[in-house]
């Protein structure tokens, strides 16, 4: 039994995140941990919400999200219509002014979670120099994706910049995110997104910092396990099983920096 899972069965109550983080990157370089991964299950604590300056100039080349409850709170197979202009959600974004803040699919609103959008906003504002983003989501079905796309480009990051505005910017108006599971893509992300990814940017998986939610199949370890350069390192990868909170996002940024000291590698 691994240390991590020894503290779920025994430890009452649960600790919080902060010392729950510190165990869990613990076990992981101690090698109880198989795979280059982090899983967050509990509520966090206020002191992990401002970054610092070493999470800021410590950071991965590409960072890749998967959408459905990780980048956003619903999941687009269960929606039933492809939105329109007319089903745009006004509000606030993060005190950074009045933007498209939710998406209705019929009855369903689709959101960002309150860590993704940060890590956009972040990233929109220049934070990690020479950081890039990408998608990678095995979305179930062609209309799924359809949603999907409309919802990428409806929903704002900083008032008039859409989420898809903001991927364009990143290259050059290519898309290069990997949306759905229709050949050539598949399920396995770490079978066909992550090689295309790879092939599509130039950047290395060793360079890759990964966010899913993992609650169909564990596309983190599957991918942390699979997607290798030469040199042993691969994708750094972070599970969100309640989505991408603003201490999901932080942690994320701690495993880069605390994987790649580990490996005796500069960034």
């Amino acid at each position: 039994m691994s240390l991590i899972s020894t503290i779920h069965r025994y430890v009452r109550p649960k600790p919080p995140i902060h010392i729950y983080m510190r165990l869990e990157l613990l076990a992981w370089l101690l090698g109880v941990a198989s795979a280059t991964t982090v899983t967050f299950r509990y509520t966090a604590s206020p002191r992990m919400s401002a970054a610092t300056p070493e999470s800021v100039s410590i950071h991965p080349k590409l960072l890749v999200f998967d959408l459905d409850a990780c980048l956003w709170d619903k999941e687009m197979f269960e929606m039933e219509a492809i939105p329109t202009e007319s089903d745009a959600v006004l509000g606030d974004l993060n005190g950074r002014g009045t933007g498209c803040v939710g998406v209705m699919s019929a009855r369903d609103k689709i959101s960002l979670h309150r860590g993704a959008l940060l890590a956009l906003q972040e990233h929109a504002d220049g934070r990690y120099p020479g950081m890039r983003v990408a998608l990678a989501s095995s979305a179930n079905t062609p209309f799924a994706e359809r949603v999907g796309r409309k919802a990428l480009a409806m929903l704002e990051v900083l008032p008039g910049l859409t989420v898809w505005d903001l991927l364009m910017r990143d290259w050059g108006g290519v898309d290069v995110n990997q949306i759905g599971r229709q050949p050539p893509l598949s399920p396995n992300k770490a079978e066909t997104h992550f090689p295309r990814l790879r092939e599509a940017t130039g950047i290395g998986f060793d360079q890759m910092l990964f966010f899913d939610d993992c609650n169909w199949s564990d596309h983190c370890a599957m991918v942390a396990n699979q997607c290798k350069e030469a040199s042993g390192l691969g994708v750094v990868t972070l599970r969100t099983p309640r989505g991408l909170g603003v201490d999901e996002w932080r942690a994320g940024l701690e495993a880069w920096r605390v994987e790649r000291r580990r490996a005796g590698v500069e960034p």
